[in-house]
């Protein structure tokens, strides 16, 4: 049995990939943490706290780490598919993944964070819907980069 046990990748790829890798773990534990505090904010006795750490977490945490991701994977998208003509499919996965969850995450941060000032449990239902939905859609990103597609 024959077969590739390892691809080898340039040095130059590994900063890059970092970057993205890293970006996106911090990401989906950021707006993991921020859906499990908004989603049990009413069963605590301080639900008030409890929306405001889900809204800090998305404003501190999970903004600035879907940036350092997107950057991370232009950069490493640049590198290695930067001259091919047609991308595989997990790339296009990745691609509209990234666009619609930074939208996803920047609505939830925002109704996360009405839901902080007023302490509007309604609007801290929805801003864990839809990053719940965005965090959906980047597990299945996560399988697309691990078992690339065709």
């Amino acid at each position: 049995m024959t077969g590739v046990i390892a691809a080898i990748r340039p040095d130059e790829w590994n900063v890059p990939l970092l970057v993205h890798v890293l970006g996106a773990m911090i990401l989906v534990g950021a707006v993991m943490t921020a859906v499990v505090a908004q989603l049990s904010a009413d069963a605590t006795a301080v639900p008030a706290r409890m929306r405001s750490v889900a809204f800090r977490t998305l404003l501190f945490l999970g903004i600035p780490s879907w940036f350092a991701m997107a950057a991370g994977a232009q950069w490493i998208y640049d590198k290695e598919f930067g001259d091919v003509e047609e991308d595989p499919a997990w790339i296009g996965i990745g691609f509209i993944t990234r666009e619609l969850g930074g939208l996803l995450l920047l609505i939830a941060t925002i109704c996360a964070g009405i839901a902080s000032r007023k302490n509007k449990s309604g609007l801290a239902k929805a801003s864990a819907i839809l990053a719940a939905i965005a965090l959906i859609g980047w597990v299945v990103a996560i399988w697309a980069m691990g078992a690339k597609p065709d």
